[in-house]
């Protein structure tokens, strides 16, 4: 199976969570794995209903993304990580820019892996964790036409009413999602400065935008 099949499989995973129908309450006492379960079912069940969604309409992943992905990870944290320490030396303008940038530059580079639903299996692993645990990996299996592939979900338990598990990283076959941009981040960064590194993502986004 070649890296860009990898890439959108793992995509498929990363939309799996406009699914968040849960109410807040059952969120909270739901386990990691039972959520991971019940999220990709609800989304490969509605992208298959869904022609716009499966024809990779970005406008709809977007507001799709905005009204049930968010609510579902911790998004600030996942944009932290990959811009690295300089992260707390920016403002918090320059913080919110970062967030939104990165999360359509994602709905971008992976809107045309929701055309795959309708050929994609998965399974959950037995969660290996105790219950006192803040922190976890949930490992799934996803099947598709070629060999299966691993995708697995670092999630954290968020204290608080109407809060629980969020995801903050994945990983597929070994690569973390984090890990990937960092590089990217920190040498845009080292090179241009933070303006520098939004004003490339916004350059890019607006590309995306134009190639439809």
């Amino acid at each position: 199976m070649n890296h860009h099949l990898l890439i959108r499989l793992f995509a498929i995973l990363i939309l799996s969570f406009t699914g968040l129908l849960a109410a807040p309450a059952q969120a909270q006492d739901e386990a990691p794995d039972a959520m991971i379960k019940r999220l990709s079912t609800e989304v490969l069940d509605t992208i298959r209903a869904d022609p716009t969604l499966r024809s990779g309409d970005v406008s709809r992943i977007i507001a799709l993304v905005d009204a049930k992905l968010m609510p579902a990870m911790n998004f600030k944290r996942m944009t932290a990580s990959a811009v690295g320490p300089t992260w707390r030396q920016i403002s918090p303008e320059q913080q919110i820019r970062l967030q939104e940038e990165f999360k359509i530059l994602l709905v971008h580079t992976y809107a045309g892996a929701v055309s795959q639903a309708n050929d994609l299996s998965f399974t959950v692993k037995p969660l290996r964790s105790s219950p006192d645990d803040k922190e976890v990996v949930v490992r799934t299996e996803v099947k598709g036409r070629g060999e299966p592939v691993q995708i697995d979900y670092r999630l954290e338990k968020t204290p608080g009413e109407g809060t629980g598990w969020k995801i903050y990283n994945l990983n597929v076959m070994g690569v973390w999602l984090v890990e990937t941009y960092r590089s990217q981040f920190t040498q845009e960064i080292n090179a241009k400065g933070v303006d520098g590194l939004i004003a490339t993502l916004a350059e890019r986004n607006k590309s995306n935008s134009k190639k439809g």
